[in-house]
């Protein structure tokens, strides 16, 4: 059955926007750039650390992290193999989530030991414009190297995956 459409297009869209970023960033040379890719890959890897966090309190299974980003910067490639799984598991996660379950307050604490309490929607809305927030910094140090950040916008997405969206003046 599923969460709603929309839950599950916005987590179909974040797992696309990640594949395009990630791809338009491989082309950047580090070597010529190597302070801005590293800041690019630890806003990446932040992004990730909060998406892992919170697959952990939305399971009901402890996590590792004891901050939001990790003290080791991963590869880029190291990154991008981590964040693709992670986007398969909340794609999978969503799509098999009953629509009874979104409602569930779950209780958690955050890295600093303070405590939440959030519903599995909120913390899905959380997770998916989290990410789309952090994109756009990195989107940002892309284009002052004047490289083109990719046009990762969710009409982008829906249009590219379902084009029989777009819609002639003929009809």
């Amino acid at each position: 059955m599923g969460a709603s459409p929309l839950l599950q297009s916005l987590f179909r869209y974040k797992a696309w926007a990640n594949e395009e970023l990630f791809s338009e960033l491989e082309k950047l040379d580090s070597a010529g750039h190597e302070a801005e890719r590293h800041t690019a890959v630890r806003v990446l890897n932040h992004v990730y650390v909060v998406d892992q966090i919170f697959a952990a309190h939305l399971s009901d299974k402890p996590h590792a992290y004891t901050a939001i980003n990790t003290r080791e910067t991963p590869t880029l490639s190291e990154l991008h193999r981590a964040v693709t799984a992670s986007d398969r598991w909340y794609v999978e996660y969503v799509a098999a989530l009953s629509s009874r379950l979104l409602s569930e307050r779950l209780r958690f604490s955050f890295t600093d030991g303070k405590k939440g309490c959030m519903s599995r929607e909120e913390m899905l809305a959380h997770v998916a414009t989290h990410g789309s927030y952090h994109r756009g910094a990195v989107g940002r140090i892309a284009t002052q190297l004047s490289v083109a950040p990719p046009h990762d916008t969710f009409t982008t997405y829906l249009h590219r995956s379902e084009p029989e969206r777009r819609v002639t003046n003929d009809g």
